[in-house]
């Protein structure tokens, strides 16, 4: 601060310096620290420099399902206090490699049945149920009409097999049972 020097005084100095008056003050007794908040330039030691990608590493790649913990135990046991306090720096390690090399997680997608958007229908053979008419076997299929928001359901016989007449004849029969059936709650 050479203008403290030609005789200005703390603030008007400070203020030809382009610094705080706070700052001026440190300077001049000594207080002043010139690399406070900078990124230190000297990398600390790597505290499992040797065992990471000699050891560590492989074990991960060979069982994806190893724990930070047991990473930590078998450095503990295989080299007895030379890695004394290495657990966070394990953990944000295996945090990073498994993020970075694991598995990729399972995408899920929310299944939502919105109200009136879909129905289904199919028809159905009952398994092991025989159904009989005077002695002889009754050929027939259950047509089922399901809406898929409110879960509500109807099924109906059809005799003999799966056609486009049968669904054609059994969507307006369910949906009439439907229309039917919010008639009669709706009235209660």
């Amino acid at each position: 601060m050479k203008a403290r020097e030609i005789g200005l005084n703390q603030s008007k100095a400070a203020y030809v310096a382009e610094i705080s008056e706070r700052t001026g003050q440190r300077i001049e007794s000594g207080e002043h620290q010139p690399n406070r908040g900078k990124v230190n330039e000297n990398k600390s030691k790597d505290p499992l420099e040797g065992v990471w990608e000699k050891e560590l590493e492989p074990m991960l790649k060979k069982e994806l399902r190893l724990k930070p913990m047991t990473l930590f135990e078998y450095v503990q046991d295989t080299y007895p206090g030379k890695y004394p306090n290495v657990l966070r720096t394990i953990q944000q390690r295996v945090q990073t490699w498994k993020a970075l090399y694991g598995p990729s997680p399972e995408v899920m997608f929310e299944l939502r049945h919105e109200r009136g958007m879909m129905r289904l229908s199919d028809f159905t053979e009952l398994k092991g149920i025989t159904v009989t008419i005077a002695g002889k076997a009754f050929e027939h299929l259950l047509y089922h009409y399901r809406l898929a928001y409110s879960g509500w359901q109807y099924a109906h016989i059809i005799q003999g097999g799966e056609s486009f007449h049968c669904l054609v004849r059994g969507v307006p029969e369910c949906a009439s049972r439907l229309w039917w059936s919010t008639e009669t709650t709706s009235h209660r």
